[in-house]
């Protein structure tokens, strides 16, 4: 237990140890988990916020609405609430139930999305927010997320592509639109596209390139500051060759039974937009 909040990790087939666990909030890295931070107010100062987050945010709800009076949607990585998602917390009718490997106020729980302890069918969604970047084996997840999900239930999912490392030693894989895809296979499709485009991938470059000549952490961020206009440059971009420099990905989908047929995938390339 972390105060209130029971530990349901099985430590023999997980990356996080049990000792890990036995003083304060059980993270592996320092946490800014009000986003009130100085390195947070940079951050949004040159990345901007998550307007893509905040549109899809209002149609998940929505979604989730017509199917129930008081959906029940569990939060894969929510420690912190993501950039865009204050919609979601707000809403009285949604039931949240956050998780993650660390334990916060916006937690009831702590677990390894690789194992959810929770029974098959119980969730109407799942949110899963710059999360499967920092998970040693992303289609397992998935398979759970298919797995908690009612038939027909929603998922939302964030992730990077064009990013640097920022988890330390816990940041793993990155995906193309086309590999976003093929990894929610067992999902069908309502909307999907870049979450960031190119002036935010370059911009994020700027910062490690920096880092890599010696800059630190801190100074790279006011480094990187000056270029924060850049990312307005996304704005005009369009069609294939925006989304094969994104920063990142967003899918929105609902839990099917028959997966995506392979051939499938590059007319789904070719129709990307």
């Amino acid at each position: 237990m972390i105060g209130t909040q029971p530990v349901l990790i099985d430590f023999a087939a997980s990356i996080f140890e049990r000792r890990m666990y036995d003083a304060e909030n059980g993270s592996a890295l320092q946490r800014d988990v009000s986003r009130r931070s100085m390195g947070s107010r940079l951050h949004r100062l040159t990345f901007g916020g998550n307007p893509v987050a905040v549109s899809n945010s209002t149609k998940f709800i929505d979604l989730l609405k017509r199917e129930s009076r008081r959906p029940v949607v569990l939060v894969i990585g929510g420690g912190t609430i993501g950039l865009g998602a204050d919609e979601l917390y707000r809403d009285d009718c949604i039931e949240l139930v956050g998780t993650d490997v660390y334990a916060s106020p916006h937690t009831v729980l702590v677990a390894d999305a690789h194992k959810l302890p929770f029974e098959d069918g119980v969730f109407d969604g799942v949110w899963v927010q710059a999360v499967l970047e920092h998970v040693l084996e992303p289609a397992t997840v998935v398979a759970e997320l298919h797995r908690v999900l009612r038939l027909d239930g929603l998922v939302y999912a964030e992730t990077p592509f064009m990013q640097q490392v920022h988890e330390q030693a816990y940041d793993f894989s990155r995906f193309t639109q086309s590999g976003h895809r093929w990894l929610f296979r067992r999902f069908s499709e309502i909307s999907a596209g870049p979450v960031g485009g190119a002036g935010v991938a370059l911009a994020w470059s700027i910062r490690y390139f920096s880092r890599a000549l010696g800059a630190g952490n801190k100074l790279s961020r006011l480094i990187v500051l000056p270029f924060f206009w850049i990312r307005y440059l996304d704005a005009l971009g369009r069609g294939r060759a925006a989304a094969d420099a994104a920063s990142g990905f967003f899918f929105l989908g609902r839990r099917a039974e028959q997966a995506m047929d392979p051939h499938a995938m590059p007319e789904y390339y070719n129709r990307q937009k």
